[in-house]
């Protein structure tokens, strides 16, 4: 079992600021980190209303100058908004920021304001995409290369031979199979793609992927009293909910684990929204068991840092000791 955190930095009006949604993503990472984590997931839109990070680059270099073990996921990097160029030079520096603690997950974007903001062709997307991976492969070699019809060099190389991990991102059929074709590992919005993929990969002659997660709520909050709790939680959880939803339309097709909820009875009933006891916590991750992903996203909805950290402690002291006495449950990095 892996534990992970994740932010979007998305908010609404009644959420708390963005300079201190990013201080305590800092702090919850130095945090994180100190208990054994493997990663933290950062997320990238554009334009969007609440503030969405636009910039999970920069982000993960606070992260990484602040820690020391845990990894930094940009899931997804949305590859068709960046020069090629310039991505494959900022991703390069953070990874000497942070040697092998670069992972990302390569996004195509769905959203056609994205597009639009940037004066990209959302019909050329997956050649965009493409050219992307490609360049990142040929410039990461630090030997002079073709691109566009001139010869150009990134400089430095990363220090992981090879450059940051990569996974392929989607929510759709399409995409767990050219991920599948080209060789890549995957990181699907939902946990049914991976099986498609899989059988796709073995049908293209690849090895076996790594295996993927099961993951966890996608909004675990410990608590000694819920019914006290859920009433403060809730919006936050709504406000992120339904602008996921809302935003999945946008794409047309693919399959998303959130749902629009306008109550708190009808968040109660999601079964990936969970406001637990410290009891309920355990035992839920408990049945769960090995091979799951347990991600907080800590800051949802601009979720109040001091209520964030509330949770978290009670996490660390009530949950987490439990956990680490079940034999060959936990995958904690030293």
């Amino acid at each position: 079992m892996q534990l992970n955190l994740r932010y979007d930095m998305n908010r609404p009006e009644f959420g708390a600021s963005h300079p201190a949604l990013y201080r305590a993503a800092i702090e919850q990472s130095v945090w994180a980190d100190g208990l054994g984590f493997t990663q933290v997931f950062l997320a990238e839109h554009h334009g969007a209303e609440g503030g969405y990070c636009p910039s999970s680059m920069v982000q993960a270099a606070s992260i990484l100058g602040a820690t020391k073990n845990i990894a930094t996921h940009l899931s997804a990097l949305v590859v068709t908004m960046h020069d090629p160029l310039r991505l494959a030079e900022d991703l390069a520096v953070l990874d000497n920021i942070g040697p092998g603690r670069v992972w990302l997950t390569a996004g195509m974007g769905y959203r056609p304001h994205e597009f639009e903001m940037f004066g990209k062709d959302i019909t050329k997307r997956l050649a965009l995409q493409n050219e992307a991976m490609a360049t990142l492969k040929s410039a990461w070699t630090g030997e002079p290369f073709t691109f566009r019809d001139r010869t150009v060099r990134i400089t430095p190389t990363p220090a992981t031979p090879g450059g940051p991990k990569i996974y392929m991102g989607g929510s759709t059929d399409k995409s767990a199979i050219r991920a599948a074709k080209a060789g890549y590992q995957y990181f699907p919005g939902h946990p049914d793609l991976f099986v498609l993929y899989k059988e796709e990969r073995a049908k293209a002659g690849f090895p076996a992927p790594e295996e993927y997660r099961q993951p966890a709520a996608s909004f675990l909050y410990v608590t000694e009293d819920p019914e006290r709790d859920w009433p403060i939680v809730a919006p936050h959880v709504a406000y992120a909910t339904n602008a996921y939803a809302e935003w999945a339309k946008e794409r047309g097709e693919g399959q998303t684990r959130y749902s629009p909820a306008q109550t708190v009875e009808g968040l109660k009933a999601m079964p990936n929204i969970k406001v637990v006891t410290p009891d309920e916590c355990f035992d839920y991750l408990v049945g769960l068991g090995r091979g799951t992903a347990v991600t907080f996203h800590a800051l949802l909805g601009g979720l109040d840092p001091e209520v964030s950290w509330r949770s978290l402690r009670l996490f660390e002291s009530a949950v987490l000791p439990r956990l680490k006495a079940v034999p060959g449950l936990l995958e904690m990095c030293d």
